[in-house]
């Protein structure tokens, strides 16, 4: 499997995340649990199936090792759980970035562009990425 082949299955679980990610009020209070604001089934579906192709695609292949991480990103999507689904997607990053320094894998200009922007996007869904107050601390 190719670095590739990762960053384009990374690229279709962001495109599940952010599509679901609009559907969500964008303050909810800490107390309450938005229940009953699910993914839709074809959303899961075509996280599931990414999934499985990777499975069948990383064989013996350095990124094997983040299968874990994608079952746990599937499973708290299933559920709503934005926050779940992003952090495991976000340590997938951070661990093809430790491949790349530590020369398991080779990665072009273009796909570490790639990463970069992915991580960007992921961060932008997580809870609290947008500042209440524009402007906020800056003196009166």
């Amino acid at each position: 499997m190719e670095t590739n082949a990762v960053l384009d299955l990374l690229g279709e679980l962001l495109a599940q995340l952010k599509g679901y990610a609009t559907k969500l009020p964008t303050v909810v209070h800490l107390a309450s649990v938005p229940s009953g604001i699910k993914p839709k089934p074809e959303a899961v579906e075509v996280f599931e199936q990414a999934l499985s192709r990777f499975r069948e695609q990383s064989g013996r292949s350095p990124f094997k090792g983040l299968q874990d991480y994608l079952i746990e990103s599937l499973e708290a999507f299933e559920v709503g759980n934005v926050l779940g689904a992003v952090q495991p997607l976000l340590a997938i990053l951070d661990q093809i970035d430790r491949m790349q320094r530590d020369k398991d894998i080779r990665m072009s200009p273009a796909e570490e562009k790639r990463m970069g922007e992915y991580r960007a996007a992921l961060i932008k869904i997580l809870p609290g990425s947008q500042p209440e107050l524009e402007g906020a601390g800056r003196g009166m």
